[in-house]
């Protein structure tokens, strides 16, 4: 699916990746609405390409169906599908956006966000992928837009009308 970019200005299409879901290439890509859901960029520093996947939660419990909204599955997805044109694992960096703790009355194991956090930084490391940055945590909710062609640049909308860059 494709949209307009709601925050900047003109008619530039992008991809539109939803909850569980994901997307590769070179267009950029975009997702709305992360409250403890995490996005995940894998972006290829070596070909100005990449990936995003919407991950909504830790663990698949074996669940084969949706990798892509789930941390220990996601995160091997994305990368497979990244080498399938070529990309090569030294040129991959990752960078993750969400992860929010929505309800504050919550916390310990009912705090999903957190969980999605450590589940995500796992599976990255367990890969051997590095870490380009991070914008995680917090009680409020973001938007993003991935530009693969401009360095893998990560422009975030917060609930709040902020915006900052990773």
């Amino acid at each position: 699916m494709t949209l307009t970019d709601p925050w900047m200005s003109g008619s530039e299409i992008r991809v539109m990746v939803g909850i569980g879901d994901y997307a590769i290439g070179n267009n950029p890509m975009s997702t709305i609405g992360l409250g403890s859901c995490v996005a995940l960029v894998l972006h290829d520093e070596s070909r100005a390409s990449g990936g995003m996947a919407h991950i909504m939660l830790p663990c698949s419990q074996g669940r084969t169906d949706r990798p892509a909204k789930f941390a220990d599955t996601a995160v091997e997805m994305l990368e497979r599908e990244l080498r399938l044109p070529g990309t090569r694992k030294r040129s991959l960096i990752a960078k993750l956006v969400g992860g929010a703790c929505m309800f504050k009355t919550f916390n310990g194991n009912l705090n999903i966000g957190e969980r999605n956090i450590e589940a995500v930084r796992e599976q990255v490391r367990k890969r051997g992928i590095r870490n380009g940055g991070e914008e995680v945590g917090g009680s409020g909710g973001r938007s993003l837009t991935y530009y693969p062609a401009e360095g893998g640049r990560v422009l975030i909308r917060r609930a709040d009308g902020t915006t900052s860059t990773l």
